[in-house]
């Protein structure tokens, strides 16, 4: 009542209107004439630090509580002084001058330092400010403060929500970030409201915790916690299993997606949550038998769904089926087996958007460009996740350095920016015309943003690795929409063109593919080099002779073939005095018992192996290849960005060609950079070419030459040239757009 009697004052007017320095001289009048009103000090003060002047505030105030020792006095002007306080921090968020109302809350901390709702808010205010940080966790002492609160019923929970949700967007917190959200999860728990969307925002802040800060440790760690509530909730344990992988802890990664398959009910469901124990497994070589059970479980479950044809209900479900064959082509090269089943798969999930999206469609997909002339400026969009250090961003990028701006206008659209970067995505950002960044799983901004920008021609260079991408193509907001670089085509039949060239697709993969393959007249890609960093292995410090021969295997665990990594061991044997260098992210103890089993089968000694750690930098992992005499490739899964780096530091390398995109970039690239030695058709061949290189010096040597001469006219080493020949096959697919729009 005395709080409201002050509002109605002249001095809270001033106030309101800003002028807090009359508003101040009002009050210091009303207290020489009723110094008994206490009310009038509350307000003094608070001008005082609307003023900036924060230390005077806090002695006005110990003036206006006087010398009394009245407990109930003191605790009712404490009230009074706290509500002012409180409602002018309010005022002062509304206003959205966050600085100052987070400065109030400092001061009505001190007055009341376990008012739970301040602490909130104070919180909110930190993370807004960007100033949030463990630290200011202590000071605020919030965590001693909640675990002695009698009744968490009383406490917001929409609250608890609003700021679990905040802090995870914030910088992940080094110290009290797990137990901050264990004390959330418990009130929420508790009170068992809001429960729902607790859940959400956890899952949604460990989302951004992996993609955008890689911290995947922390992020298993607030999801663990997440399972007292709902431990067999499969929207928790996806994250999960994916984090505890991220963070290598793949056994943990295993397990988790194990339940993920027991607890998963539809047909939707069970494929995307297979899907996921087959990414674990993969990832951390050495469950083969498992793994080869998972994906003939995949396939199995994949043709029920077709034959099926359901409508799912569920977009995320649908979304999810996107990225549900993945696995396939590391396992087995039947593109014209593969490829179908991929095609059928995506115009069942293209068949549920267009029914739950039809607005969406509607109103993207049949827009018109507004200028039609074949002649015009092309607005061109790259469209990635991976536009930062990554293969795609460190391949794609001589296409941003070598575009003629004066015919094309560039534009990125970089899905889930990354903070861990070293520059490359913001050296994308400067490179473009025009680029934004999306966060959000909301497509529709990135949908909105297409069409705002009048695209041309929208470039995916993520394919069927990210489900986001794939929903964007398949509402199709772009006239002429192409899949090039980032894996093999989606199978959308929203998608025109899949760009590849002669050697990387065989001449009959137009029977298999939805897409128009385009290909181009020399090399699907083209670098113009590599950044090389300072060599960090030696044979001595790895106890190999100065006379040995190294072979070396750079690849993750994911393209272990168990069949072709007995002839990598074969090799081995045959060659004497050789050692094989293994490099790739994978579980370290599984890898080696992996490889032991094969190297038993096979009577080559373990100690021939050598397992490496992962490299600091791709650079030091590029100087580091020069230790190696040979490079083994994978099949049927061959190297990309790898095989790249191996040429580029004039390496001889062996592969086996197959049928499938995957099993065929080697093959490629070394057509492209001039050689043909290594090249293998066959398993015989293959062990005759790795038997061969080690055997015969002069071979690689000459190798070695030929890559090195290589370097001054070779496809694969002419960024420039291949810009051309790309932006050439933009101008011929806008060509003919044009041309059917006449018709």
């Amino acid at each position: 009542m005395i709080n409201q009697l002050g509002k109605n004052q002249e001095g809270y007017q001033y106030i309101i209107q800003g002028n807090y320095q009359k508003a101040a001289s009002y009050f210091e009048k009303a207290i020489e004439n009723e110094p008994e009103i206490k009310i009038n000090y509350w307000y003094l003060g608070l001008c005082l630090i609307l003023q900036g002047e924060e230390e005077e505030a806090t002695l006005t105030w110990f003036l206006g509580m006087g010398e009394t020792e009245d407990e109930a006095e003191i605790e009712l002007w404490t009230l009074e002084l706290s509500q002012v306080l409180r409602e002018e921090a309010e005022r002062q968020e509304q206003l959205d001058e966050k600085k100052l109302a987070w400065t109030i809350r400092q001061h009505l901390r001190n007055i009341n330092p376990t008012d739970i709702n301040n602490l909130f808010a104070s919180i909110r205010l930190a993370i807004a400010l960007e100033i949030l940080d463990d630290d200011y966790l202590d000071e605020l002492n919030i965590i001693e403060i909640l675990e002695s609160v009698p009744d968490y019923h009383t406490i917001d929970s929409n609250l608890v929500v609003k700021v679990t949700q905040e802090i995870l967007e914030f910088t992940p917190l080094e110290k009290h970030g797990v137990d901050l959200i264990r004390i959330f999860t418990n009130i929420i728990k508790t009170q068992g409201q809001n429960i729902n969307e607790f859940i959400y925002a956890i899952i949604a802040g460990s989302v951004k915790i992996m993609s955008f800060f890689t911290r995947h440790s922390y992020a298993a760690q607030i999801l663990e916690v997440l399972l007292s509530i709902a431990p067999e909730e499969p929207e928790i344990l996806i994250p999960l299993s994916t984090a505890y992988q991220n963070a290598r802890q793949h056994l943990e990664g295993i397990n988790t997606a194990k339940k993920l398959v027991l607890y998963s009910e539809t047909l939707a469901q069970k494929i995307f949550a297979n899907h996921v124990l087959i990414r674990a497994l993969m990832t951390s070589t050495g469950y083969w038998g498992e793994a080869c059970a998972a994906i003939n479980r995949q396939k199995e479950l994949i043709s029920a769904l077709i034959e099926e044809s359901p409508i799912i209900e569920d977009d995320l479900f649908v979304l999810r089926l996107f990225t549900s064959m993945f696995f396939l082509p590391y396992f087995q090269d039947e593109p014209e087996k593969i490829r179908p089943l991929q095609n059928e798969l995506m115009n069942l999930s293209l068949k549920n958007i267009e029914i739950s999206s039809q607005d969406t469609i509607n109103k993207y997909r049949y827009n018109q460009p507004i200028n039609s002339k074949k002649d015009k400026v092309l607005k061109i969009a790259y469209m990635s996740s991976c536009l930062r250090q990554h293969s795609v961003g460190w391949i794609s990028r001589w296409l941003f350095t070598h575009h003629n701006r004066e015919e094309f206008k560039i534009y990125s659209y970089i899905i889930r920016p990354t903070a861990n970067d070293n520059g490359l995505q913001e050296w994308f950002i400067e490179k473009s015309d025009q680029s934004s960044s999306f966060s959000s799983n909301d497509k529709r901004e990135l949908i909105e943003q297409i069409q705002k920008d009048e695209i041309d021609i929208l470039i995916d260079l993520d394919s069927m690795t990210f489900d986001y991408a794939a929903e964007v193509l398949a509402i199709k907001p772009a006239p002429i929409q192409v899949t090039w670089l980032g894996w093999d085509a989606a199978g959308l039949s929203t998608i025109d063109y899949f760009i590849a060239d002669d050697y990387v697709l065989p001449e009959n993969a137009q029977d298999y593919y939805q897409e128009k393959i385009w290909r181009l007249p020399q090399t699907y890609v083209a670098v113009d080099g590599f950044e090389v960093n300072v060599p960090t292995l030696r044979r001595e410090e790895l106890d190999i002779p100065d006379d040995a021969i190294i072979y070396f295997v750079t690849q993750s665990g994911y393209k272990r073939h168990i069949d072709h990594s007995k002839l990598q061991v074969e090799i081995i044997k045959q060659v004497p005095n050789s050692y094989l260098l293994i490099k790739g992210y994978a579980d370290e103890e599984a890898t080696q018992k992996f490889y032991e089993e094969i190297a038993e089968l096979k009577g080559v000694d373990i100690n021939r192996f050598k397992f490496l750690p992962i490299m600091a930098t791709e650079a030091i992992h590029r100087a580091n290849l020069t230790i190696a005499d040979v490079v083994l490739d994978t099949f049927p899964y061959n190297g990309a960005t790898t095989t790249l780096e191996t040429l580029w530091r004039e390496i001889p390398l062996v592969t086996k060609v197959g049928q499938q995109f995957a099993a065929r970039n080697s093959y490629g690239m070394m057509m492209n950079a001039g050689i043909t030695e290594g090249i293998a058709w066959s398993d015989e061949e293959y062990v005759e070419w790795g038997v061969r290189f080690g055997k015969n010096e002069n071979l690689r040597k000459e190798v070695t030459w030929k890559l090195k001469q290589g370097k001054k006219n070779a496809p694969l080493w002419n960024g420039k040239q291949f810009t051309r020949e790309m932006e050439k096959a933009y101008r011929q697919m806008w060509e003919i757009y044009v041309d059917n729009l006449d018709k």
